[in-house]
């Protein structure tokens, strides 16, 4: 480890075996704190590339417990981008998996925000306890299944005491998303910085990842924004590319950011619910646009714009609060 803290501290960038090693070092408790304390500062101040996070992901990934989903598709973002909007990317897996798409939705209760995908779905009365088995036999049967992050990554009860007495955002808040105990091949990701986009897209491509859509919107929401242009990078079968979306060209009518705006885990889930029984507002819109761009990473069309009148024909005729009442009731 030595050889690689000097690395970081000339800032210089650490390949992915190098990087490998030392997580795998942290990842099985062998680690000092100083260690740790270390590699993470020098880490975060040199700035993070897609080879330390691709090596992050995959020790994280080989500590995990595992769910076994063919052809699942996740919706987990890193957060953090400060904006405390309601439960966008958990409505838009929940809405996904009421048109028919497989979700493996990876999260945890809020750390930045004031109510995190654990907490809504939790006052959703969604069970977010389950073993993986239980995890498997709800996509199965509902398209959706939630795995609550703390129940299924162990290894990380090494690095929470660090990563507290730090205080500021680490490699952790970037591995954490890309992390999936399900092992999802198609995934649509949220960053809290436009920097991190093509970072992100190549680390996903380093994991073999082969569809996936990283975005951020020009007013800095890690989702798909009904108010700005939203950049997107594309991975598709090994070739990554830049996209947009602008909500001016799908004649979308909103009536301002505020209105997005989410408050604690009882309001925010009373705001799916108004949205699953059809209320048109901009919260809907909005999780429209990010379960489309779900629809086209998994492949079920290659045009956003019949996504996401698909979504919207959806969500608007109440089909989706039927699909949520089963996976409450779990018949």
């Amino acid at each position: 480890m030595k050889n690689s803290l000097k690395k970081l501290k000339d800032k210089i960038d650490l390949s992915f075996n190098e990087t490998k090693d030392i997580f795998t070092t942290i990842m099985s408790g062998e680690a000092s704190e100083e260690e740790m304390y270390e590699f993470l500062t020098l880490l975060s101040n040199k700035g993070e590339v897609s080879s330390e996070i691709a090596a992050g992901v995959y020790v994280l990934r080989e500590k995990s417990l595992r769910v076994n989903s063919e052809n699942a598709i996740d919706t987990c973002g890193t957060g953090g981008d400060g904006k405390n909007t309601l439960n966008i990317s958990t409505a838009s897996a929940l809405l996904l998996s009421s048109i028919g798409v497989k979700v493996a939705k990876h999260g945890n209760k809020a750390v930045s925000s004031k109510c995190g995908s654990g907490d809504v779905l939790e006052k959703l009365n969604i069970n977010i306890n389950l073993d993986a088995r239980a995890v498997e036999n709800s996509i199965n049967n509902f398209n959706f299944g939630f795995m609550f992050a703390p129940n299924f990554h162990s290894a990380m009860k090494y690095v929470g005491p660090i990563r507290k007495k730090i205080g500021k955002r680490t490699i952790f808040n970037m591995i954490g998303p890309l992390s999936s105990p399900a092992l999802v091949k198609k995934q649509v990701v949220g960053v809290f910085d436009k920097k991190l986009l093509n970072i992100f897209a190549n680390a996903l491509k380093d994991l073999e990842i082969t569809n996936a859509w990283i975005v951020n919107s020009e007013d800095g929401l890690d989702e798909i924004s009904p108010y700005a242009t939203t950049n997107i990078c594309q991975l598709k079968k090994g070739e990554i590319t830049n996209i947009s979306i602008n909500p001016t060209e799908l004649k979308i009518n909103t009536k301002g950011f505020e209105t997005i705006l989410g408050q604690d885990a009882y309001y925010n889930s009373k705001k799916i619910i108004d949205i699953f029984k059809g209320e048109d507002n901009d919260f809907s819109i909005a999780v429209c646009l990010n379960a489309a761009a779900g629809l086209v990473v998994s492949g079920k069309t290659d045009s956003f714009k019949e996504a996401y009148h698909e979504t919207r024909d959806h969500i608007l005729s109440g089909k989706a609060l039927n699909h949520l009442k089963k996976i409450q009731n779990g018949i």
